[in-house]
């Protein structure tokens, strides 16, 4: 999946822990557009979470949490960003990346100035 071709859709909220639920469901309606099944969707949500779970507590106060879906035709890619006051990339032995990138195909994090990035792509049926 090319993340430098134009997105699919994109989603900004208050990078608050109260507007995940929205997220959430942006995610599984995606997913499921492009025909995830049932166990594919819940872990792309699940893995979507924990990017949250990675990047919301570095988020600077009162700013915007950024997400851009690309879907392709078994695959759909996933980032999350905000602006940190301190970014930092998050410990690869941490609880929360290693359950993102057992339900993910491919995880990277990325910090560019002030911003941090999660970028996750799941493939419909590829568990790594």
């Amino acid at each position: 999946m090319d993340i430098d071709s134009p997105p699919d859709a994109q989603l900004r909220l208050p990078a608050d822990s109260a507007y995940l639920a929205v997220l959430r469901s942006a995610t599984a309606g995606l997913a499921a557009r492009i025909n995830f099944t049932l166990d594919d969707i819940e872990d792309l949500r699940i893995a979507v979470d924990e990017a949250c779970a990675i990047l919301l507590p570095q988020a600077a106060p009162d700013t915007q949490l950024d997400c851009t879906f690309w879907l392709g035709g078994a695959t759909m890619t996933v980032a999350v960003g905000a602006t940190c006051t301190e970014p930092r990339q998050p410990s690869e032995q941490g609880f929360a990346w290693r359950v993102l990138t057992a339900l993910t195909t491919h995880a990277r994090s990325e910090v560019h100035d002030d911003r941090l990035v999660l970028t996750l792509s799941r493939s419909a049926g590829q568990h790594p």
